[in-house]
């Protein structure tokens, strides 16, 4: 993996290429980004930039003995931890290791990783992932041996807010003072999940969301059949999110038009405009019915077309540089959005995070849905 293969980031490369050239590399550091935003991938590459015999022009050589281990994930002195489920019949306690052949495969798929898709590829049937106590054994026992290759050894933990605490308890003297010339590099979504005694040994590295730009960039060189008008529509769904980018130029490859999100937002307005309980009942249990995961990515997608029509609204006059909308979604946002006004986007804001809490806390997704779409219809009657 090379800095060049991933899209954007010119800031964050750039300083990472300048802890290397001024020999002062931090030895625990947390990469913290949303989901999509390519982390794992630049923290590969940060490692592979360490450790090529060739460096140029900021970015390794890709083509050194280091650079080729490297980019198959098998160099002796780079190593892995991320979740991991309990396999079937089997009493001893799971580690990464167990899972390293489909872990390199997943890697090398795409730039971009995704928990559940991590746990789609182990086949986890549902079962809770984790990165178990034993992991800690296994990572001193690593980290503890002397370099095979490279003048680093490196240790990616990747989701380390699925780790075990007594795992994490037993990671806390290694981490704060490991063996020379040794490497953490924590890569991570939620900083609040982390335990705080490990956050607090390690240097922040905030990896920002790519552009819109950087996502067409990406999925053109992804998905060279693509059409321009496709592409341009999916990064504009993705909002900073290359997974969900992805997801709808599918959506558009496979003859669907709009995103299920578009339509379930708009049939959730059109039926409180027209005061149709029984369509929003209909509604509510339609949409109970989906997994918590895409119920949550449903209210993110709300409070992005919340915005945009707010926007719409309030600057018509700025929208093309304002305003990030589908054709489809302009069609639709072209007429609804006098409707969200200062009136009432704040209270739909609310309104669309406590629903998500509701839903992220185990609430009873049919009553909350049935909540929000009669609510929506009271709020969309507010007078600005």
């Amino acid at each position: 993996m090379q800095f060049k293969d991933i899209p954007g980031l010119d800031d964050v490369k750039q300083r990472l290429v300048n802890t290397v050239e001024e020999n002062r590399i931090s030895h625990a550091q947390l990469f913290l980004g949303q989901e999509g935003c390519g982390k794992l991938a630049l923290a590969i590459a940060y490692a592979q930039y360490i450790c090529c015999n060739n460096k140029t022009n900021g970015d390794s050589c890709g083509k050194c003995p280091q650079c080729l281990k490297y980019q198959k994930l098998i160099h002796p002195d780079l190593h892995f931890v991320y979740p991991v489920v309990k396999q079937k019949n089997s009493t001893k306690p799971p580690v990464s290791d167990d899972y390293i052949k489909q872990w390199r495969e997943f890697i090398l798929q795409r730039n971009y990783h995704r928990l559940d898709d991590w746990y789609d590829f182990i086949g986890s049937e549902n079962a809770q992932g984790s990165i178990f106590a034993q992991e800690s054994a296994e990572i001193i026992r690593k980290l503890t041996l002397k370099t095979f290759e490279a003048e680093y050894k490196v240790m990616i933990i990747w989701m380390p807010e699925k780790m075990n605490e007594t795992a994490a308890n037993k990671l806390l003297k290694m981490i704060e003072e490991p063996p020379e010339k040794t490497l953490f590099i924590l890569v991570a979504e939620n900083e609040e999940q982390i335990l705080t005694t490990i956050r607090s040994r390690t240097q922040l590295i905030k990896i920002p969301r790519p552009t819109k730009e950087n996502i067409e960039q990406a999925l053109a060189a992804e998905f060279p059949d693509a059409d321009s008008q496709s592409i341009k529509s999916s990064a504009i769904i993705g909002a900073g999110n290359y997974l969900e980018a992805v997801s709808a130029l599918m959506q558009f490859k496979s003859g669907k038009v709009e995103s299920p999100d578009f339509n379930a937002f708009a049939q959730m307005m059109r039926n409180a405009y027209a005061n149709k309980y029984d369509l929003m009942l209909k509604w509510a249990d339609e949409q109970s019915k989906n997994g918590r995961e895409k119920q949550k990515k449903f209210f993110d997608y709300c409070s992005r077309m919340l915005r945009e029509c707010f926007m719409l609204n309030a600057v018509p006059q700025a929208a093309d540089q304002l305003v990030n909308l589908t054709p489809g979604e302009m069609d639709f946002a072209k007429k609804f959005s006098p409707f969200i006004h200062q009136g009432n986007v704040a209270q739909f804001s609310s309104l669309f995070n406590e629903t998500s809490y509701g839903i992220e806390r185990n609430g009873n997704a049919k009553l909350l849905f049935t909540d929000l779409a009669l609510k929506v219809a009271t709020t969309l009657r507010l007078k600005p």
